[in-house]
């Protein structure tokens, strides 16, 4: 990864936090205070609804730092140390975390006569497709651990080799 493609991620990846503050920040409130539902099952989606956006915010946070970090390790030339597992465990978790309160969503959805069948469809749809993504960060993560074991044994093959030398 060259210097400006770590510096555009950056950059996407600040206003992805810079969105995401907003709407936690400013979006909910603003829905909280001028948005009353009537009556108790309003509410209750509402409140749901308005819920899970935080949470998705703070996964969304979550991956943005993790991401942030391992690019900076990606800059330096340190993504192939083992301490780069550490910043890719927090991604797989917030994911599945993020999966499980979109279908939880999408069940609370289900039980509303008033929301659309295919809105609930889509937020099933949703929660399975961060289950795959969660699953593919599992897989790179793996891939990662064996690049970062193969890379400390070809430093220690170079160390016997000059030692020999």
């Amino acid at each position: 990864m060259g210097k400006f493609s770590v510096v555009g991620l950056k950059v996407v990846l600040a206003l992805i936090l810079a969105g995401t503050l907003f709407v936690q920040l400013f979006m909910i409130p603003m829905i909280l205070i001028h948005e009353a539902p009537e009556n108790g099952t309003d509410k209750f989606y509402q409140a749901s609804f308005l819920g899970y956006l935080f949470v998705a915010g703070l996964i969304i946070e979550t991956c943005v730092y993790c991401v942030w970090k391992l690019a900076t390790r990606v800059k330096r030339g340190t993504v192939f140390d083992p301490a780069s597992l550490g910043f890719v465990t927090p991604i797989i978790i917030a994911f599945a975390i993020g999966s499980v309160a979109t279908l939880a969503l999408g069940v609370i959805f289900a039980a509303s006569t008033e929301i659309a069948p295919g809105a609930v469809l889509l937020v099933g749809g949703a929660g399975l497709l961060m289950i795959g993504i969660s699953i593919i960060v599992l897989v790179l993560r793996q891939l990662l651990e064996q690049a970062a074991m193969t890379q400390a044994q070809a430093a220690e093959l170079r160390d016997e080799l000059g030692g020999v030398i």
